[in-house]
């Protein structure tokens, strides 16, 4: 007979559900961001400032913003919360697209995320840390294990988002250089 509430271990196919749970939670603020109409103004504003940065930025530059985004995400407590806030402003940020260009109306905001290789592996990399945060969180709040063996897999986590990150915002920045060799002129689309 067991007097105490038997603990079930963090299996990997647990752990995975648990990304996919917070990649979830990630796509829907996205959305729900998404359907916020952006005053034409502050959209052609925000372009503006996109266009500028965009201009000016590498696989990298890409990178190094990404990372910035995702660390954040593994702080406990803390980092759930700011990923649904960055997800949300995100879906913003696609919705201030779609008012400067109104053919990406009919184009799902959730595309961008799951219909771009390099989307997927951004949603991925979030999904890890989200997870990892809401762990580590309810952990310190039980308070009934100690985090030193929470150390390798975390690392390991950490190893795969940065990879994840690396390769797709390389991705990213060549599929925008082929668009733009291609003779698509993001600019001139945001003028």
């Amino acid at each position: 007979m067991m007097t105490e509430i038997q603990k079930k271990p963090m299996t990997k196919k647990r752990r995975f559900g648990l990304v996919l749970l917070f990649m979830a939670f990630f796509s829907v603020s996205y959305q729900i961001g998404s359907f916020v109409q952006v005053p034409a103004e502050e959209a052609q504003q925000l372009m503006n400032q996109f266009s500028e940065i965009a201009e000016n930025i590498d696989g990298f530059g890409i990178f190094v913003h990404n990372i910035t985004l995702n660390s954040l995400m593994f702080i406990p407590g803390f980092g759930v919360v700011w990923g649904i806030i960055a997800s949300f402003q995100t879906g913003m940020a696609y919705s201030a697209f779609t008012t400067i260009e109104p053919m990406l109306k009919n184009f799902p905001a959730l595309g961008v995320l799951y219909l771009s290789p390099f989307g997927l592996m951004e949603l991925f990399a979030y999904g890890i840390a989200m997870s990892r945060s809401f762990l580590i969180t309810k952990k310190l709040i039980k308070r009934d294990e100690s985090l030193k063996k929470d150390l390798k897999p975390i690392t390991i986590e950490v190893g795969i988002m940065a990879g994840l990150l690396l390769a797709g915002a390389y991705l990213e920045y060549y599929m925008i250089q082929w668009a733009v060799d291609s003779g698509f002129d993001m600019t001139e689309m945001l003028k």
